[in-house]
């Protein structure tokens, strides 16, 4: 196995992310526009403005930033694996089933679902770091 064809899900991930931040402005920048929010009144994150924003305009902002956060570990750990030669078969699957758990999320959060099902997702995902991990220092 080379290190880029262990790598591709890394680039997946990485597509998927930039395709949730083109559906993020895709819906956010048409609810500003109905609710008339001028951009300019926008500047906090956290401003009042936030609150005229539907549910799903919210949810596809809340998933960006998520697939910002624990996923820089799952990067960290794939470079670690190819820079340290410790890419195995197990780990490749294990990199995969993290992306598409990362993308079931997803799914999941931005049509404004079952928290409890995100949830599981997250932390089967975070298992499977876990996981990882664990076949790294055995």
């Amino acid at each position: 196995m080379t290190s880029t064809s262990f790598l591709t899900p890394v680039l997946a991930l990485i597509i998927w992310t930039l395709l949730i931040w083109v559906l993020m402005y895709a819906r956010r920048i048409p609810a500003m526009q109905a609710a008339k929010i001028d951009p300019d009144s926008a500047k906090s994150p956290d401003g009042k403005w936030k609150e005229q924003m539907p549910l799903s305009v919210q949810a596809s902002a809340h998933n960006y930033n998520h697939l910002l956060e624990q996923p820089t570990i799952f990067y960290a750990l794939m470079f670690y694996i190819a820079l340290t030669a410790q890419m195995s078969a197990p780990l490749y699957y294990a990199a995969w089933a993290y992306v598409v758990l990362r993308v079931l999320h997803s799914f999941v959060q931005v049509s404004a679902g079952k928290v409890m099902v995100r949830f599981g997702l997250f932390s089967l995902s975070t298992l499977i770091l876990f996981g990882m991990v664990a076949l790294i220092l055995v």
